[in-house]
């Protein structure tokens, strides 16, 4: 199913034995511009550090009652690796991060898992797959921070970033959704990350490869 970022937001979050906050944002990677964390707001739970679930321990998620299924337990979650709110998601974190957990590291091998181009939950599934090439740099970004963004055409700006479109099956952004009232007034129109040459972090723009007329129509 196709969920708006933003409809996303709020929506509760279920360990095995209890609710553990509400979604705040996703954070996902520039490369196959897929989500590699949700990041929770856990209340007056774990105050002063990020909680961060993985997709492979995302469940189902169930619109009707506004909620996200967590396959992990309260404790699990609590004695996972700490990340300070205020500090980025760094390679050193990840690393622990997926050591506690014993999931597949996503940046080992060339596909989007890793060595799978799937989601694969099954463990002895894990066991026989091998990374096909060499660990690669995940830039990661959350859709709170990119929100807003610029997006320039290859003849022009086009307007900027108001949402993202995720897939949850496989936690990849399938669209980007761009407010475009200063070019073409009333609309709003997909781009796919596809289309997308580059990001510059810096510029706070997003790339697009496509002439605003091919977009338009």
């Amino acid at each position: 199913m196709l969920n708006k970022a933003k409809t996303l937001k709020g929506y509760k979050l279920d360990s095995l034995d209890g609710e553990i906050g509400k979604v705040k944002e996703f954070y996902f990677d520039d490369r196959h511009w897929t989500s590699r964390y949700l990041g929770a707001d856990s209340g007056n739970w774990l105050t002063g550090r990020q909680v961060l679930i993985s997709p492979y321990a995302m469940g189902s998620v169930i619109p009707e009652e506004q909620k996200i299924a967590i396959d992990l337990t309260k404790k699990q979650i609590e004695d996972s690796p700490s990340l300070d709110s205020d500090k980025p998601v760094s390679r050193q974190f990840e690393e622990s991060y997926y050591g506690y957990y014993g999931w597949p590291m996503y940046w080992n091998g060339p596909y989007v898992w890793g060595p799978n181009s799937y989601l694969v939950r099954d463990r002895e599934e894990w066991k026989k797959a091998t990374p096909g090439e060499k660990s690669w740099d995940a830039h990661l970004r959350s859709t709170h921070d990119v929100s807003g963004h610029h997006i320039q055409a290859a003849d022009g700006e086009i307007g900027h970033v108001e949402d993202f479109i995720i897939d949850d099956e496989t936690w990849s952004i399938r669209y980007l959704i761009i407010d475009t009232r200063n070019w073409w007034p009333g609309k709003k129109v997909l781009v796919s990350p596809q289309w997308i040459e580059r990001v510059s972090w810096s510029k706070s723009k997003v790339f697009d490869n496509l002439p605003r007329e091919i977009i338009k129509q």
